[in-house]
């Protein structure tokens, strides 16, 4: 997770109204950005990981575990010397040296651990990651209790399934408004709550997720999830699931903390210039989808064993805020475009460089870009590629607005 700022998160009654105006700061931001990098040449290749852990509360007497969340607390621990470090740092000038920096993440069963200084490109930096890996493992061992365990897994088995949660609450959460899941998961900081509200705000319904149930011997078909809570009347939303969002044959969620409350390893690059990092940029496009599939490591959701074994539908859909129109389930009266996928998805088109492979050929996909946007970055001597790309990323509305924040200087910002 990046940077959490401090403030106050409008609402998307507030937010929407602003939303033009924050799209407006973001181009001229990235103009900015532009016109003082995109000459810097050898930057070095610097590069980390972050790894992200559910803290595990295990009850050995009864046989049970549940995700503990404890997280937050282990956190605000685990980031005490990191501050005092920092504080000294500004005083005297002195480069503080880390072992690890830890962040906070959407769940508040979950842990971000990074190394506390960037890798290079060097052989010997590559020899040390897994030592810094196993570090980090045992410096959040060493604040955890007896009944206490760290996991890196992809996905939890029992979320939002039955009694899963330490310690327990119930699904009735104002801000998710979850037949399963209770907001209490959720981090604490109030951008994480905004979040999740917003997205359902915005989308005008809960986020729908099915995931394809695996059918065995024993398995009904179809198989109707006798667990959903069909008849609660709770939020107006409590309906959806009977009129048709959850589907048969498959396991229905209905939060964005099933997606975002998934953990998973991110590599995070520093290029030396603006065109090798487009040309990774596309490299690891493709290369990451196979990496996904190597990797696979979620079969389960909802204690019920599903048919593929990888989050990424689950994640994509869980914060898929496009309203009906933009799904092309309505005729556009309101919205601006119809957008075929979630605002977490595949990409939509390459960056290009220019190393004399790269073929227009390869932009096959149909896309949907704010021509506004297009022009004014063409007009400021953006190329079309470019151009076309952050127009692309400027079709969705920003999700949250701190109202602190609004007042910026796009030169600096």
């Amino acid at each position: 997770m990046g940077l959490l700022s401090l403030g106050t998160p409008l609402p998307w009654e507030q937010a929407k109204e602003l939303a033009h105006e924050v799209r407006q700061h973001g181009i001229e931001q990235f103009l900015h950005i532009w016109r003082n990098t995109k000459n810097r040449q050898k930057d070095r290749l610097l590069w980390g990981d972050e790894i992200e852990y559910m803290l595990i509360s295990l009850d050995r007497k009864n046989r049970r575990a549940r995700l503990s969340q404890r997280g937050h607390e282990l956190l605000s621990t685990l980031q005490i010397e990191e501050n005092e470090m920092l504080n000294k740092a500004n005083q005297t000038g002195e480069k503080p040296d880390l072992e690890a920096l830890w962040r906070p993440e959407f769940g508040r069963y979950m842990i971000e651990g990074t190394p506390g200084h960037p890798y290079n490109s060097s052989v010997f930096d590559l020899t040390t990651v897994e030592a810094n890996m196993k570090r980090r493992r045992e410096i959040v061992a060493s604040l955890m209790r007896e009944d206490e365990m760290i996991l890196s897994i992809g996905s939890y088995p029992q979320l939002g399934s039955g009694d899963f949660l330490e310690p327990p609450h119930k699904a009735n959460g104002q801000f998710s408004r979850s037949l399963f899941l209770p907001d209490e998961v959720i981090n604490p900081h109030p951008r994480f709550h905004t979040l999740a509200g917003n997205i359902r705000e915005r989308r005008g319904s809960k986020v729908r997720i099915n995931m394809p149930v695996f059918h065995d011997l024993n398995t009904p078909r179809p198989f109707i999830d006798p667990s959903i809570p069909y008849d609660r009347s709770l939020f107006p939303g409590d309906k959806e699931a009977k009129e048709g969002a959850a589907l048969p044959d498959h396991i229905y969620m209905d939060a964005m903390g099933f997606g975002m409350g998934c953990c998973c390893l991110q590599i995070t690059l520093q290029a030396p210039n603006v065109d090798l990092a487009r040309r990774l940029y596309d490299q690891l496009a493709t290369v990451g989808a196979v990496m996904m599939s190597l990797s696979a490591s979620s079969p389960i959701f909802r204690g019920y064993l599903a048919d593929v074994d990888c989050r990424w539908n689950v994640i994509a859909a869980a914060v898929d805020d496009r309203t009906a129109e933009e799904r092309g389930e309505r005729p556009l009266a309101k919205d601006r475009f119809v957008i075929p996928k979630s605002r977490y998805g595949t990409i939509d088109t390459f960056l290009g460089s220019d190393d004399g492979l790269f073929k227009p050929e390869y932009n096959d996909l149909k896309l949907v870009y704010d021509h506004e946007i297009y022009r004014h970055l063409v007009n400021n001597d953006i190329d079309e590629l470019l151009a076309k790309h952050v127009a692309h990323l400027f079709i969705r509305d920003p999700l949250v607005i701190f109202e602190e924040l609004l007042d910026q200087d796009d030169s600096v910002s």
